[in-house]
């Protein structure tokens, strides 16, 4: 006979399904949500621009790549040298100035021509310092949201990141086509200043309690640079915050490796020019509808048992593109892969829980700087492979080892309790 025990409040409140309007009615973060939309709008228009300057000054593919991927790939070397910061610090002061440094480095990028190097050296330890700031960001919102606001919290961050960028890349090419690229590198700097003026006149201060001050081990004595890779170090080692991260950052990884072979495989193909452009927009658009469709209409329990299936819907779309699909199913297809990326929203609670009672500012850095730097990895496998296996083939592997994800995610999620604690 099975006995039902009766849930906590807590329990219950965890399990309660909340609304998106309920999540912007918290003031702070709201404040926190808008910023962030402007200053993603911002770092995107200032990457992109950036990377078209110097493929205008220099004419080289090659370091207009590398100006594009020097936005995200020092990311995760920042986390785990600085990252401590993020706790160590008043969150307030924190943040606004990463707002401050991005604008000042994209008004430096915009009003002093740079050597090519200097500016690649400029944009890299923008990237470095990142992890910081949003990681102090990160910390806020798990303080001031619980339960399934936390998550849809974290929901709406990614629909904010996704549209964002999206608006950015849009903005840009428009400013840039209009003004010029230096022009729409101040305009970006001018976002970032307001941004950063906004949270210092409306953001409540938040002291550092000392009992606080400490990185992802608990440990308060040593530098900044030894407490960042003592914590770093804590997180890794601990198996649940392990699989967790990789969870989130594997799907990703393969995502991103097809992504980087949209343009070669509608050039490849034939099709008519700008296609790439909609192909490419297919994946964020899909991120914007998987996220909404599961944030909004699936309780908290169905939301974390969808994980698996939602991260098989991300890669038997990329094994479909093995067929060489035209224009319209290739579209479909990546925009079905986009939806999948909703599966992170079912690992939010668990992660939270999974972290040291210090630290929650690092460990959130370094859950977002390992997303951007496997962004920048998973294209330099995955073009590697179409080397040898063409651009389809590439993108179907890519597809293959997001299945090969869930069916290790499914090893361990299976064996252990799917809620509650253990007794």
């Amino acid at each position: 006979m099975t006995t039902v025990s009766p849930c906590s409040p807590a329990q219950s409140a965890a399990a309660r399904r909340t609304t998106y309007r309920e999540v912007l009615a918290e003031p702070r973060f709201r404040l926190l949500f808008v910023t962030r939309m402007v200053g993603v709008t911002a770092s995107s228009l200032r990457i992109t621009t950036f990377s078209v300057l110097v493929f205008t000054g220099t004419g080289s593919p090659l370091l207009s790549a590398l100006a594009f991927g020097a936005g995200f790939l020092p990311q995760l070397l920042g986390s785990l040298v600085f990252g401590s910061l993020a706790d160590r610090l008043p969150p307030r002061a924190l943040i606004a100035g990463g707002f401050l440094v991005e604008g000042a480095a994209a008004a430096l990028l915009a009003l002093v021509r740079l050597p090519t190097a200097a500016g690649l050296a400029l944009v890299a330890l923008v990237a470095l310092a990142t992890p910081v700031f949003s990681g102090a960001s990160a910390r806020l919102v798990a303080g001031w949201l619980s339960g399934d606001a936390y998550v849809l919290g974290r929901s709406l961050n990614n629909l904010a990141s996704s549209g964002a960028q999206l608006f950015g890349l849009a903005l840009g090419g428009a400013v840039v086509e209009a003004l010029g690229p230096r022009q729409a590198l101040a305009i970006g700097a001018a976002l970032n200043l307001v941004c950063a003026g906004a949270v210092r006149l409306r953001m409540p201060f938040v002291p550092v309690e000392r009992e606080e001050r400490g990185d992802a081990g608990g440990n308060t004595g040593g530098g900044v640079v030894r407490n960042s890779l003592r914590g770093g170090t804590t997180l890794l080692r601990g198996r649940a915050v392990r699989r967790l991260l990789l969870a989130q950052w594997l799907p990703s990884a393969f995502a991103a490796g097809a992504e980087g072979l949209i343009v070669a495989y509608a050039g490849v193909r034939g099709f008519p020019a700008g296609s790439y452009a909609v192909l490419l927009a297919c994946l964020p658009v899909g991120m914007l509808l998987g996220d909404l469709l599961v944030g909004r209409l699936l309780r908290p329990s169905t939301r974390e048992q969808v994980v698996v299936p939602l991260i098989v819907l991300m890669g038997v779309p990329l094994i479909g593109f093995a067929a060489e699909p035209g224009r319209l199913l290739a579209a479909a297809l990546l925009l079905c892969t986009g939806c999948g990326f909703a599966h992170g929203l079912g690992l939010q609670r668990e992660f939270l829980a999974a972290l040291p009672e210090h630290g929650q500012g690092q460990a959130f850095g370094l859950l977002g700087s390992g997303h951007m730097t496997v962004q920048g990895v998973g294209p330099v496998v995955f073009g590697a492979l179409a080397a040898a296996s063409g651009t389809g083939g590439a993108m179907a592997l890519a597809g293959a080892g997001s299945l090969l994800t869930a069916a290790w995610i499914l090893t361990w999620r299976r064996a252990r309790p799917v809620a509650g604690p253990a007794v």
